[in-house]
């Protein structure tokens, strides 16, 4: 087959640096930050990497994709990673059979997912997608012991410069535009997040003070009120957190969940919501709003044919706005007036370089965590963000 190659990124830094302000930042030190790219932002300094790898006959090649859910659901989280492996598929010319899937793989159960992964494996694929955080332990132990197979992880901060990368992006960007959306419809100035995973989890942590962050820019004051579901899946569990939220008096449900549960507790409430991961006006159209959406197909693209084509480097990748890999969908009809030209606006200033996460700031204790003329780096936000905005509760 082929040889990988070392890389010029690891990102298992995200889980060690500090929620501090800059770029690069050492434990003990303080540092205003600098500007940085889509893949710097996360990156240790490292050697570029150099391209060793071989190119595969494309009648040869085969993607494999390892899903919590599964695609057929038409929303959320499995759906919107599912239209990305569909885009790949469609650029790169490749034929039903050359796509491996393996659905509703239970990212807690180790057995489930190394069976999964090794079924891929038997039928062919040369590079696997795993889409979810809980298969990231088993994919680096069997990528060390599969060096020839491409092993391609969603979010997570594992790596190892050679066959096991991951990948994630800067969802935090749209996260604070359906902030501003929720912020101009909420009347009763409390909005309800449903989040998948508490404080520590730095990932769901990050947005929902983006989110939270949107909202204060339009409405400042309204307040987010948060319930964990300690899951990253479960319809049953998302739900009834959406409605202990409804029955504080959240008039605005958004959701770090996989499925359309929250929203749909919303539209039974006569009430409105901002989805997940895929545009969910269809599936609860008298209530939502708009949603921060993964358009995976950018990376599954890139990915796939840097191994078709032999150019796979190794790097972990980190996109953004600017690099299409993260949206809204588009505002419905609930939405109020003035939503779409103070999201256009916002979101021209995001791609002119505006943070979101800079400035003075303070959590909901009170502490400063970020200063004046400082901004907090992608690599804290994804990997030390343990704190939540000023304007968060949690219950």
């Amino acid at each position: 087959m082929f040889k990988k190659l070392l890389s010029m990124i690891v990102v298992a830094t995200m889980v060690l640096s500090l929620a501090a302000c800059g770029t690069k930042k050492e434990a003990t030190t303080e540092t205003t930050a600098t500007e940085t790219t889509a893949t710097d932002a996360v990156a240790t300094e490292a050697p570029a990497a150099e391209q060793t790898t071989k190119g595969i006959p494309m009648e040869d090649f085969k993607v494999g994709v390892i899903h919590i859910g599964d695609p057929a659901d038409g929303a959320g989280y499995t759906f919107a990673h599912d239209q990305g492996i569909v885009a790949m598929q469609a650029a790169l010319g490749l034929s039903d059979d050359q796509v491996i899937r393996k659905n509703n793989v239970n990212d807690t159960d180790a057995v489930a997912i190394r069976t999964a992964i090794e079924e891929c494996i038997e039928e062919g694929a040369d590079i696997i997608f795993g889409t979810s955080w809980g298969y990231m332990d088993t994919m680096e132990q069997l990528a060390a012991e599969y060096p020839d197979v491409v092993f391609s992880h969603a979010s997570g901060y594992k790596s190892n410069g050679t066959n096991f990368n991951n990948y994630f992006g800067r969802i935090y960007q749209a996260r604070y535009l359906a902030g501003i959306a929720a912020g101009m419809k909420t009347q009763s100035d409390m909005i309800g997040f449903v989040a998948a995973m508490g404080i520590d989890n730095s990932e769901v942590t990050g947005g929902i003070n983006a989110f939270a962050m949107g909202v204060e820019s339009v409405n400042p004051d309204a307040k987010v009120y948060v319930k964990v579901t300690n899951t990253w899946f479960d319809p049953t569990l998302e739900g009834q957190a959406a409605e202990a939220l409804l029955d504080l008096g959240c008039d605005v449900i958004a959701q770090h969940a996989d499925t359309t549960a929250p929203q749909m507790a919303a539209q039974n409430r006569g009430v409105w919501g901002c989805g997940y991961n895929s545009d969910m006006t269809k599936d609860a159209p008298s209530a939502h709003l708009t949603a921060p959406i993964w358009n995976w197909g950018v990376y599954y693209t890139m990915a796939a044919k840097a191994v078709l084509e032999g150019t796979w480097t190794g790097e972990n990748y980190y996109g953004g706005m600017a690099e299409g890999l993260v949206d809204i969908s588009p505002l419905s009809a609930n939405c109020a007036e003035g939503t779409q030209e103070a999201i256009d606006a916002a979101k021209q200033k995001i791609i002119g370089g505006f943070k979101i996460f800079e400035g003075d700031l303070y959590d909901n204790q009170g502490n400063q965590v970020c200063k004046a003329g400082e901004f907090i780096s992608d690599a804290d936000i994804t990997g030390a963000m343990n704190w939540y905005y000023k304007t968060v509760e949690v219950k």
